[in-house]
């Protein structure tokens, strides 16, 4: 069996008991956590197909996921299922309804990044959802962004500038990242009705440009923070600056052109980075560290800045397959989810799942 043999003693919503695995970031050979108590992998929720995004209702503080296929899902709290199929949502290769956010000023609604099939053919959307109707759709919020079987980016946040940011593939076509006149390859910042942020650089919603694929943002202090795909290699880790370009298709990884933003962290071979979260919950020696989902590497990847920006990098968790969305509830604590379902993974009977880490 290539995975989860650790897994028999993990009951849905209990601890587990099993201490976590680190790996040196350069294999995949699982070794036991030595400094600290073993911590507490605890399944939340089981059997998804694809969870995509991931928010936490501002009140009830029930989790509710997408799945791609198109469908909303109460992953925790009472009456776990299905809350609403998105019957237009276009599900092929990396496309389908992908970020979640509910807005923490108004928790009645819900965003969601969806792929769809209009008369131009695919394209993604913002859509805003009522919560408060089992998620029926509000309205339209930012159309017209190019869509493809593959780099759809997709990632939803609200910061705490009150703005809604959006994350954007190329499409499958490289040059649209760098024209600022498409919502291709880009990192976005919209209002809650779609206008761009009047603080936004261009007088458009690109806050950012040339990205090939970003699926994960995280907000630290004044300071915006991405993780991209690149092309087999050189995935990224950067600082968003308002206007930078990060060089794709031109650059991907480092370079010596001041023209472009250079990445905080590189992996190369890629890793498939697709979940992005900040940790300063109860786990002391994870203070301070970003959390990466890794579909390629098959890993929770730790990332750990000092006042130089110089990584230090632990790899966790080898044993559950492909790791997508990274993120921390309001009790402070880790989660993550699975992507087995995805086309690319191999599923076990239990996939995709959500899971939470607690101290012992």
């Amino acid at each position: 069996m290539k995975r989860r043999r650790l897994l028999a003693t993990v009951g849905v919503g209990l601890a587990s008991g099993v201490a976590g695995c680190l790996t040196p970031p350069d294999t995949g050979e699982g070794t036991t956590i030595k400094d600290g108590a073993p911590l507490r992998l605890e399944r939340v929720r089981m059997r998804l197909d694809t969870p995509w995004g991931a928010s936490f209702h501002p009140e009830t503080g029930n989790l509710f996921v997408t799945e791609r296929p198109g469908r909303v899902v109460r992953a925790m709290g009472n009456d776990r299922g299905p809350v609403r199929t998105l019957d237009s949502t276009a599900n092929f290769g990396e496309g389908g309804l992908l970020g979640l956010a509910f807005d923490p000023r108004n928790p009645r609604d819900a965003y969601v990044y969806q792929t769809y099939d209009g008369e131009a053919g695919l394209a993604n959307r913002v859509l805003r959802l009522d919560a408060d109707r089992e998620f029926a759709v509000d309205s339209v919020v930012l159309d017209g962004i190019p869509a493809n079987t593959v780099h759809n980016g997709g990632r939803l946040e609200f910061g705490p500038d009150g703005a809604l940011w959006v994350t954007t593939g190329d499409a499958g076509e490289p040059s649209t990242a760098q024209s600022r006149d498409s919502l291709a390859g880009k990192v976005l910042r919209i209002t809650r009705n779609g206008d761009p942020d009047p603080g936004n650089p261009f007088d458009s919603p690109v806050y950012t440009y040339g990205h090939r694929n970003p699926q994960g943002l995280s907000f630290v202090g004044g300071s915006v923070y991405a993780v991209e795909h690149g092309p087999d290699e050189a995935d990224e880790l950067n600082r968003l600056e308002a206007g930078g370009n990060y060089g794709w298709p031109a650059v991907s990884g480092e370079s010596d052109r001041e023209t472009y933003v250079e990445p905080l962290v590189t992996w190369t071979p890629s890793i498939g980075p697709a979940g992005l979260a900040y940790y300063t919950g109860p786990i002391e020696r994870w203070q301070d560290s970003f959390f990466v989902g890794a579909l390629v590497g098959t890993h929770l990847r730790q990332v750990s800045l000092d006042a130089d920006d110089v990584a230090s990098q632990n790899t966790l968790y080898g044993n559950l397959g492909r790791l997508r969305t990274t993120f921390t509830g309001p009790d402070d604590h880790l989660y993550f989810t699975t992507s087995n379902q995805d086309g690319r993974g191999d599923p076990d009977p239990t996939d995709d799942e959500v899971y939470r880490v607690r101290p012992p």
